[in-house]
């Protein structure tokens, strides 16, 4: 699989409007590739080198198996009814963009794309983002990851 961004190449800096300094929307993704097999897509955003551990900024997930893109904005709060997103940690629903402590020099942040065996996850409307990511778990059948950077 291979997913891009016409907002960010992979390994390049992420735009302001991305982030938390910005109007922090969630940015354009698109992806090939898929498995034949695949019922369903997650997209996951995080943030490994957040100083207290791995960061995670969103979770979409039941994407259906025919989505290959998903727009600017679509993962802005408020927006739950439309897409299935988990509880990120900064305890919002939705997209929740860089936003790394001044000074702490440059983060990468791993936007991944999850094609998946099955076309639900049951998860309870309030699942956080990583319960997301553990109930992916033995659900994977192939994934692609886009780095964007970004500093304070």
């Amino acid at each position: 699989m291979k997913l891009s961004s016409s907002a960010f190449r992979d390994g390049e800096d992420i735009p302001k409007r991305f982030t938390c300094e910005g109007e922090n929307l969630s940015p354009p993704l698109a992806w090939t590739g898929a498995p034949a097999a695949t019922r369903s897509f997650a997209v996951l955003c995080d943030d490994p080198d957040a100083p207290r551990g791995t960061w995670r900024h969103w979770a979409v997930y039941d994407l259906p198996a025919d989505c290959a893109a998903l727009a600017e904005g679509a993962g802005n709060r408020g927006r739950r009814r439309e897409l299935a997103q988990g509880v990120n940690d900064f305890g919002e629903d939705g997209y929740g963009g860089p936003c790394p402590p001044h000074g702490h020099g440059t983060h990468h942040y791993h936007f991944r794309v999850l094609a998946l065996s099955t076309a639900s996850l049951n998860l309870r409307a309030e699942a956080t983002c990583h319960e997301v990511e553990q109930a992916l778990n033995g659900n994977i059948l192939a994934h692609a990851t886009l780095v964007g950077l970004y500093r304070r």
